[in-house]
């Protein structure tokens, strides 16, 4: 009881600690605030201060009670459900802290008039294409090795399993097991869950690195330098968080394979690889990422004068989206923290979710009727 309620209260602080991060003037590029665009000289105006310490302090407040109750009602329930419902409570809070301080940025830069006499402008680098940065191969050989061993065990294991196998199901008070006719598809449903998430994880860092940049026009050799580096980063860190996960689904395998329910064990399996990468996620945001990140003296140049170009209009739900049909690029630089979010007013991407979506509903009348 102790351990999953230490589990549930770890989990949801750490959520509580990312949030925290998320407006933060190191993490996103220094010309965003709340997910309005702004002069980069006033991202430290006395108004976008006095947000960023308005919603630090009352997440954090959100954040203490939150976990605390999480990891009360994990301890008697004996279950990690309370962590889902926590993480999601801290995600509404951070979402109405984050349009509250929209709203006061963005009526400050109105009455300001913050670009009036800026002269504004945009920048790209045709080498991203000429000469792009590389697919890190190598950070998929991890994936690849959990993959093949757990495979190997399972086919090793198959011929003793029972007849049935006990299967989690996930409830807000505790987790249940429903039994399952042994198959291919029961036992080696998390190993084809491996392969699907090592596949898609590949597809996203392909699409992370052709994604559109967000280069600075006032310097542009050196955001275009910081940019490469942060690519790079990005493309390790996000192959290294699937590789924990895979590590995490080889652990949920072999404890479905030999019937272990020990509470303490699938807090392990689950606990230290959510951990892990929560980890790697942070050494991303703090150490790799941030609109400030550092260049050597040979990329260091003189401002041209210019400043990024005011696009607030294509920003939409205090910037957590952005829509703009006249923009080629799908994958576009995100408002909130940092990273990349999706242009969906793009034409190729609808149709990409309306295939998607089609090919789902065949396949789902096809398995009905079966």
């Amino acid at each position: 009881m102790l351990i999953i309620g230490a589990f549930d209260f770890g989990i949801t602080a750490m959520v509580g600690a990312v949030l925290q991060f998320v407006p933060r003037s190191g993490l996103s590029s220094p010309s965003i605030a709340f997910g309005v665009r702004i002069p980069p000289d006033l991202n430290d105006d006395p108004v976008i201060l006095r947000q960023r310490r308005r919603y630090g302090g009352t997440l954090l407040v959100i954040t203490s009670v939150v976990s605390l109750l999480a990891g009360l009602a994990g301890a008697l329930l004996d279950s990690a459900a309370p962590v889902g419902v926590g993480v999601a409570v801290l995600c509404f809070a951070a979402a109405a802290l984050w349009a509250r301080a929209h709203r006061a940025v963005s009526q400050a830069k109105d009455a300001g008039n913050w670009y009036g006499d800026l002269r504004q402008g945009v920048v790209t680098d045709t080498s991203l294409r000429t000469s792009p940065v590389r697919f890190p191969w190598w950070w998929t050989i991890p994936s690849a090795l959990i993959i093949a061993v757990t495979a190997l065990a399972g086919v090793v294991v198959y011929p003793d399993l029972p007849v049935t196998l006990n299967l989690p199901r996930y409830s807000l008070g505790e987790t249940g097991y429903l039994e399952y006719p042994t198959t291919v598809w029961s036992a080696f449903g998390l190993v084809f869950g491996q392969v699907l998430l090592t596949v898609l994880t590949a597809g996203m860092v392909v699409l992370v690195l052709r994604a559109r940049p967000e280069l600075d026009p006032a310097r542009p050799r050196e955001s275009a330098a910081r940019y490469r580096d942060y690519l790079g980063g990005t493309a390790r860190a996000i192959l290294g968080i699937a590789t924990l996960l895979d590590l995490m689904l080889s652990g949920l395998s072999a404890a479905i394979w030999s019937g272990n329910r020990s509470g303490w064990l699938l807090v392990t399996i689950v606990g230290v690889p959510v951990a892990a990468s929560l980890a790697v996620a942070a050494h991303l945001v703090l150490r790799v990422g941030g609109g400030r990140r550092r260049v050597s003296m040979a990329d260091a140049e003189a401002p041209t004068g210019f400043v990024r170009r005011d696009d607030d209009r294509h920003a939409m739900a205090a910037g957590l989206f952005y829509v703009n049909a006249d923009d080629p690029a799908v994958l576009v630089p995100s408002r909130v923290g940092g990273g990349w979010t999706v242009n969906l007013g793009n034409p190729r991407f609808l149709a990409g979710v309306a295939a998607t979506l089609a090919a789902a509903g065949v396949a789902a009348g096809i398995l009905a009727l079966l």
